[in-house]
């Protein structure tokens, strides 16, 4: 009997010890999940603050609008049986008309896909957008599945290199079907990053759709990419409602999300930039994707930076250098796209902050 009182006496404690730290850590967890509840409503805040700036930052510039269409259905579907489990996915794309053109005339289209791994299309485009609409193109940038700031659901729907091709396919389309002066044989492709791999993707897969393409600093090899970059970027595809495995255990799926393997595809005109010192994308990654093109006989044109100021956003920037380079961008792009009034020099980008 002393001997089952110690066993008790002992044994007691431990479980209400097991119990305190079971319970702990069932209070952690809904605690973690309310946090990114609300981290994702932060996010959703912060994309309407920045929608407001859209609209009045280009308010001498464009008439601004916000659409809704969709895209494919979903990649992955957590529950086949649920209703409506494979509708279309819906999203919103920014729409930007330059002010004064004659809308009974048609004019030149560029797609714009944004960058980042959850990233979205803010303001930080801002200056481009302008620059843009006073040579009289016309802009679609879609905020294609898995973009930030439309609450957690959407934000799991990603499909990195997979339907968000689609999505911004099918923002080209919508402008054609709903835009009259929208001329459907002046259309162009354009990113950075992700987005330069998005646009790089569509010309792949729609070849005809598209006059001309240009990918800034692209991601271009996703197997590559998963060797040089951190633990937490790497389990952004290999999460449960994403890839869901990595590179190591499906090559053959990160491949086939790759521009520099489907090389192959390429018959759009193309330009390529890239920066020595990118602190993003590897140069190794878009030199990648360079000798791809070259070893399928490909012709396009391409530039390798080397180590301008602003690495992974060296073009992008209002510095001087970086103004130079977008010429070089706006020259390519007329050649096929013809807009009424292209810019062909800094003092023409400097002009347009002004006009």
């Amino acid at each position: 009997m002393k001997r089952l009182f110690i066993a008790l006496f002992l044994f007691l404690p431990l479980m209400m010890f097991a119990q305190t730290v079971e319970f702990l850590q069932n209070e952690i967890k809904v605690l973690q999940e309310r946090n990114e509840g609300l981290n994702h409503r932060i996010d959703e805040l912060q994309k309407m603050v920045d929608d407001v700036l859209w609209f009045n930052r280009m308010d001498k510039f464009a008439h601004v609008d916000k659409v809704y269409l969709y895209g494919p259905p979903p990649a992955n579907v957590p529950n086949p049986t649920a209703k409506g489990a494979f509708n279309p996915v819906k999203f919103w794309a920014y729409v930007f008309v330059p002010k004064g053109i004659d809308l009974a005339r048609k004019h030149p289209l560029l797609v714009l896909p944004h960058g980042g791994v959850h990233g979205d299309f803010t303001t930080y485009y801002y200056h481009i957008i302008r620059e843009l609409m006073v040579q009289g193109y016309i802009v679609v940038a879609p905020e294609y599945r898995g973009s930030t700031g439309y609450g957690k659901s959407f934000w799991e729907q990603i499909d990195y290199g997979g339907l968000e091709n689609q999505d911004t396919h099918a923002s080209r389309d919508y402008m054609i079907e709903n835009y009259e002066f929208v001329d459907k044989n002046r259309i162009g492709i354009l990113g950075w990053s992700h987005g330069g791999m998005i646009s790089l993707m569509n010309v792949f897969e729609y070849p005809k759709d598209y006059q001309c393409v240009y990918a800034g600093v692209p991601v271009s090899d996703l197997v590559a990419r998963m060797g040089y970059m951190s633990q937490d970027y790497r389990d952004l595809y290999s999460a449960k409602y994403h890839i869901g495995k990595t590179a190591e255990e499906n090559i053959a799926e990160y491949r086939k999300r790759s521009p520099a393997w489907n090389a192959h595809k390429l018959q759009t005109p193309l330009l390529i930039h890239t920066n020595t010192n990118d602190d993003d994308v590897n140069v190794l990654e878009v030199e990648h994707l360079i000798k791809s093109l070259k070893a399928e006989g490909k012709k396009f044109e391409y530039e390798i930076y080397q180590d301008i100021p602003g690495g992974h956003s060296f073009d992008r920037m209002d510095t001087h250098h970086a103004k130079e380079v977008r010429v070089k961008i706006y020259e390519f792009l007329a050649k096929y796209l013809n807009p009424a009034k292209p810019i062909t020099s800094v003092k023409q980008i400097n002009q347009a902050a002004y006009r």
